[in-house]
C-alpha cells in the first residue's frame, strides 16, 4: 500500500497542514512549522504554499 499526505486531525493549529506534512516523514510537527515560518518571513511564498495546500490536501479519513 502506497503512503499518502494527508492534513492531520489530531495536530492541528490552523488547518493540519504542517502536521500531516510532519506524520508523512515522521518528524516533529514543530520543525514543520518553523521552516514554513522562515518561508513566509524570507521569500514570502510560505502563506500561498499553506493555502494551497490546506485547499489540496485531504483531510486524514482515518482518524
Amino acid at each position: 500500500m502506497s503512503k499518502r499526505i494527508y492534513r492531520s486531525s489530531r495536530d492541528r493549529k490552523i488547518g493540519g497542514v504542517c502536521g500531516g506534512i510532519a506524520e508523512y516523514f515522521n518528524i516533529d510537527p514543530t520543525i514543520v512549522r518553523l521552516i514554513w515560518a522562515i518561508l513566509a518571513i524570507v521569500y514570502g511564498t510560505g502563506i500561498l504554499a499553506y493555502i494551497v495546500a490546506w485547499i489540496i490536501i485531504p483531510e486524514d479519513p482515518y482518524r
